[in-house]
Order: structure tokens, then sequence, then C-alpha cells
């Protein structure tokens, strides 16, 4: 993700609408298939279980649909990353806010997160009319989440060890 986002931030081009749906087509579809192969392997034994199978055919819904939108418009590709940012920041504040209840976890990292989400897709709609300008600040919010993940990634967890 840091790659990418970097490659967008120095070199921005006409074909990096068409990399950027590669990149997010391809990232959806292995999640989908992911999330399906979960299921028929250990997940429909689980509580919960077909919400995993829902998902990952969502997913690849999603996957597919981002894969067939390489003829339209920039403006449309545009618009489909601000929903996607903007659902994402949604979701991931109403998780902190979920997590804040529950005190499990800590809230404030994903709240932080899911309103940096939101509000880089919010300036991105703004400027939607500038493509450059938009896939800059797209790419500024790549960045931003590959370092929120790497940040996550390397904080200490606790678990609990049943014996």
């Amino acid at each position: 993700m840091v790659v990418v986002a970097l490659i967008f931030i120095v070199a921005p081009s006409d074909e990096a609408y068409v990399f950027v749906i590669a990149v997010l087509s391809t990232g959806l579809l292995i999640k989908g298939l992911r999330d399906i192969i979960f299921y028929f392997t250990m997940a429909r034994h689980m509580v919960g279980g077909k919400m995993i199978l829902i998902q990952g055919v969502i997913v690849l819904d999603f996957a597919l649909l981002t894969g067939s939108m390489s003829d339209v418009p920039k403006i449309y590709i545009l618009l489909y990353l601000v929903v996607l940012h903007a659902f994402s920041g949604v979701v991931e504040v109403l998780r902190a806010m979920e997590a804040r209840r529950m005190v499990s976890g800590p809230w404030k990292m994903k709240f932080t997160h899911g309103v940096v989400d939101f509000l880089l897709a919010l300036s991105c709609f703004i400027y939607i009319r500038q493509t450059h300008t938009a896939l800059i600040i797209y790419s500024i919010g790549l960045l931003y989440s590959a370092v929120m993940r790497i940040a996550n990634a390397l904080r200490r967890t606790t678990f609990i060890l049943i014996r």
C-alpha cells in the first residue's frame, strides 16, 4: 500500500486510474474468495458463519463491479472511490464506538482512523473535478491507511490462554 501510494503521489498519470481499479479489484477478489473458502472450511460450523459467507459473496460482487469499471469516465471511478472511503470511515467510527461501549481494545485509534478516512473522502469529493488532485488525496488516504495498519500490527495485544 505504501509503494502504490507513493507511486501515485510522485507520478500521477492518466493510466493510474486503470491501475487503481486493477489493485482494488484484485484486493476485493482475494478478500471475497478468502471469506468464501473460510466459510466452507471452518465457518459453517461457527456461530454467525453464514454472515462470513454473505460478506464474502458481497465483497466478491464488489470486486467484479470494480473490475468492470475500466471503461467508464474517471469521475465515476473517483466517485466510487469516494463512496468506498466514506463507507469505510463510517464503519470504522461505528466499530470504535462499539469497542468503547464494550471496553475492548484501543477505540481511539479506530475512531481517528475512521474520521480521517471520512474526511479524506469528503475532500476528494470536493476536488472531484480536478482528477489529479483527487488522486493525490486518495493516495494520501492510502498511505495513511497503510501506516495505521503497520502501527496496529506492531502494537502489543493481550490475549488469554486457556489450558
